[in-house]
Order: structure tokens, then sequence, then C-alpha cells
């Protein structure tokens, strides 16, 4: 009796002490997936770092742009961060390592009411490409080893349209650092194929409706008209924003809500974070990723 009446206690004491962590939290610790440049997403992330700033009373709101996934996956962890929008293979990541580690609080929905992506191969018009059966013994990119559509996807679909593995169809594959770095690579004729994550959805002549390829096209760093789509995956589910649970319920609930009005708030901002034509976030639960989480495990663990 006298154990359970300790034990009883200690539960007690580590959930208040939790929940007093997040209500006297002094900084909030964002962190930032790589693939994109540092400075692009610095400035992007300003203003989130000012809202929250401005919201909750934190004394400073640091962001941590990584320099790959795994640096955010590592930070969540370990602790050393509170938050962060991941893919659904960084979350996967996570869960099979800890499933007590982050909550998924929500996600973005595309223009068409969506909650998916698709992870889409480019190449250039001048390759000669136009599917990726005709990409046999062509070099493929991949983005991040972290990356749902920059390569758990294409790592597990493609084979199933070409009928072999991608080591033994493809001459080479290679990671390029990220998405943005993998755009790029196709571009200056590094890789023949590269994958990306887009919405799909949109003008391809604008690089779609979201996505790297969507940032790129609108920065001017490529010219759609050099590029062809030669394959596409199946939907996948939009990653997720998460905070760290030892943040406490309370804290969880306020950042939801935050989230969940910032589209309203401020546009500009809400698009400058998520990177392209959203109509905002929706609710998520763990469950929505668990066909990733079992992806994940089988392909490539934790």
């Amino acid at each position: 009796m006298f154990r359970k009446m300790v034990f009883s206690a200690v539960s007690v004491l580590a959930m208040a002490t939790s929940m007093a962590h997040g209500a006297d939290m002094k900084e909030f610790r964002v962190g930032i997936l790589g693939g994109e440049n540092e400075t692009d997403r610095l400035r992007n992330h300003q203003c989130l770092a000012d809202h929250l700033k401005a919201e909750f009373g934190f004394e400073k709101v640091s962001l941590f742009p990584a320099a790959d996934y795994d640096g955010v996956i590592q930070g969540l962890l370990g602790g050393t961060l509170d938050f962060a929008e991941l893919g659904a293979s960084g979350y996967a990541s996570v869960y099979l390592k800890d499933p007590k580690a982050v909550i998924p609080i929500l996600t973005t929905k595309q223009t068409d009411g969506s909650t998916g992506y698709y992870s889409i191969g480019l190449a250039l018009k001048t390759s000669g490409i136009t599917d990726i059966k005709s990409a046999k013994g062509k070099k493929l990119g991949y983005a991040d080893p972290d990356s749902t559509s920059g390569y758990l996807i294409p790592l597990t679909q493609i084979p199933k349209d070409t009928g072999a593995s991608n080591e033994t169809f493809f001459a080479s594959t290679q990671f390029n650092g990220g998405h943005e770095n993998n755009v790029l690579a196709v571009r200056d004729g590094k890789v023949d194929v590269a994958v990306d994550d887009s919405s799909g959805i949109g003008d391809f002549k604008n690089g779609y409706t979201s996505g790297t390829f969507h940032k790129e096209v609108a920065k001017g760093a490529v010219d759609p008209n050099d590029f062809v789509e030669v394959w596409r995956s199946g939907l996948i589910p939009n990653g997720p924003l998460v905070v760290r649970t030892a943040i406490g319920d309370d804290m969880t609930a306020k950042l939801t809500t935050f989230f969940t009005d910032l589209p309203k708030k401020d546009k500009a901002c809400f698009e400058g974070v998520e990177g392209g034509d959203f109509t905002g976030y929706v609710p998520v639960k763990p469950d929505f990723y668990s066909v990733i989480v079992e992806a994940r495990k089988a392909a490539i663990g934790g």
C-alpha cells in the first residue's frame, strides 16, 4: 500500500511539474525543418515568433533552423525544442523512438479541402524523360532521409511503377540536403530526376499551389517551363504541427487555439510559414499517421 502511495505521489508531482513548466515558460523554442536555405526560413518564421511572444508573454521566442530534419527530431526527443511542424515521416521517426514525446495538434488543409499532398518526380524537358519508366539508368535525387515525400514514399512507391528497387532501376541515387537543394540539383543537371513535395493542384506553371517547387518558382530560382512532372505518388497525409508533451495540456490547448486562429489573424504570416496557398489548419490525431508510421518502420526503421 505504501509503495502505491509513493508512486501515486510521484505521478501527481510529475504532472504538476509539467503543468507548471507550461504555465511558467520564459522561452519558447521553435524547430524549423531543413530543406530551404536558412535565411528564407528565418525570415518567413519571424512573424510567427513575434505573434507567439505577444500572445503568450514569453520573454523570448527562439527559432532553430536545423541543418536537416534529424536536427529537429532530436531536439524534440531531447527536450530542447517545444514546437515544430514535421513531415509525416519525421513524426513517425519521433513516434517510433518515443510515442509520448510529442503531441500532433493540427495539420494544414489544401485549397481543395484535402489534408494530403503528393511526392512528385521532376525532370528537365531537355532530358527526354517523360515518365518514371523512361528514367531507367538515370540518376535519382532524394531530399532528406527523414523526408516523407523526398525519401520514404519514393523509396517504397516508385518500385511499384518500375517493377524494380530504386537501387537497381536507377544508375544511382543520392541525398541532396533537403527539398530546395534537390530541386536545384535537377535544375543544374546533378541528377536526372528529383522527388519533391507538392500540393499537386493548381497550375504547373506556378509550381502548383504549395510545396518546394512552388517556393522555388515563386522566388524565381527555377523556371517551370524548363521542367516536366514524370511521376506522382498517391496522396500523403500532410505533416503535423507538434508540441512537446511536457509543456502540459493547458499550454497545448492554448497553442492549438493560437495556430487555428493564425490564418485569419495574419494571413500573410500563415502563408509565409507554410509556403503556399493553404486554407488553414485542422485538428489531427496520432492515428492519422498510422500508415506512415508502419511504412517507415518496415522500410527504414525509426
